[in-house]
């Protein structure tokens, strides 16, 4: 089993509540942490953007990382949201098969 942390920003908290939510009804997600709102600074369609963001931590296995990628992109306002997966090299050993066990498809 490899486990992943996924990031995305939400442009406001409802958004992200629905995002969590749905991921964990659908056990894409075994956790995912609301952060607190911050400042984002990105070029969109040539221009500056100055905005606030709500950052989202979503943990999940590589397994089911593109159905959880789906679910994202079907629930996400945004046109281009921003999805990164980073991998997790290493973690409490109970936790990371509790991440599995939630995710897994067939329960």
């Amino acid at each position: 089993m490899s486990a992943l942390l996924v990031l995305t920003n939400l442009p406001d908290r409802a958004a992200a509540e629905k995002l969590a939510a749905a991921l964990i009804e659908q056990r894409v997600a075994a956790c995912v942490n609301l952060l607190a709102p911050c400042r984002s600074v990105y070029r969109w369609q040539g221009a500056v953007q100055h905005d606030e963001e709500h950052p989202v931590l979503i943990k999940t296995t590589a397994e089911r990382y593109a159905a959880l990628e789906t679910a994202i992109r079907a629930v996400h306002p945004y046109e281009l949201p921003e999805i990164v997966a980073i991998p997790i090299e290493r973690g409490l050993p109970a936790y990371l098969d509790w991440v599995a066990a939630e995710t897994a498809a067939t329960r």
